[in-house]
This record gives C-alpha cells, structure tokens and sequence, in this order.
C-alpha cells in the first residue's frame, strides 16, 4: 500500500465534525500518560500487535501522539476509535481505526482532522499517511495524495 502526502496548511476544520459527535454523546481528545495501558490495550485486542506496537510509541511523547474517541453512555466511557501520529516515523500520520460499529459516522474523520491539525499546531508543514488503506477517504477529508513509489516504503523488510 503506498503513502499519501496532506498538506497541513490546508486543512479543514476540525470543529464542526467535533461539536456534532459530541452532541451525540462522543468526545474527541487527546490520550493522557496515565490510560497508555489501557488504550494499547485496547488497539491491541480490537485491532492488532502492530498497531498496538505504534500505539505504545506514539503514547510515550510528550504530548502524547495519539487522540482517541471515547463514548459516554450513561456513566460508562468506552473507547470506540484512536488515531496516532509520530509512531513509526516523525511526521507520519497512523495508525488510525475505529469500532467496526461506529464506522460511517463521522468518528474517523474527526480523528483524522484533530490529529492532523494537532500536528500543524506542532509545526509539521505536511504529514505522511503511511501504508493506507482508504485512499480515497484520506483524498476526500484532508486533501491527501499519493506519493509515488512509496509502497512498501519505511515498511519495507519489516519481520
């Protein structure tokens, strides 16, 4: 899968995607130092090791590298969604996912946009989407293009 290239300083706001999942019940936020376990955890047992691995990387920066969406009903918070960046490469947006049930409803895009505006305000003039999947969503909400020649790119020789 190759790599895809946004433009930070082109970003679409992050607010309105935000305030509408929060009307909803879902708060977008950073991740704090002290839920690293429980949110690599959590990437782990509903995604993968990998992920979980880039996850656990992202978490030890200062700020942490990783939003997460969190649902509350009735008392009870539930992570539904992460986003991380600064994980395998400086610069790289991902990994990024949400609760198969909770897919089409804006949850990824809001992640995907405060993640990337998190990283404009750090003074990344771009950032790297490594090895995506959705192409055309990343094309569609950030403006993201292909790069060409990058897959497997950083990913290449990985065991």
């Amino acid at each position: 899968m190759p790599d895809m290239l946004v433009k930070l300083y082109e970003l679409p706001p992050a607010r309105p995607v935000v305030e509408e999942l929060s009307a909803k019940g879902i708060t977008i936020r950073r991740a704090l130092p002290p839920e690293k376990h429980k949110v690599t955890k959590w990437v782990l047992e509903t995604f993968n090791a990998r992920w979980a691995s880039e996850c656990d990387v992202a978490m030890a920066g200062l700020p942490p590298g990783c939003f997460i969406a969190v649902r509350e009903d009735t008392g009870a918070r539930e992570i539904i969604g992460f986003a991380c960046y600064d994980a395998t490469c400086k610069g790289f947006f991902g990994p990024t996912g949400v609760l198969e049930r909770e897919r089409g409803k804006g949850v990824g895009k809001a992640l995907l946009l405060v993640t990337l505006h998190a990283m404009w305000e750090q003074g990344y003039g771009y950032a790297i989407i490594g090895g995506v999947g959705p192409a055309a969503f990343y094309a569609k909400i950030a403006g993201a293009t292909l790069i060409e020649g990058s897959s497997p790119g950083i990913y290449k020789g990985m065991v």
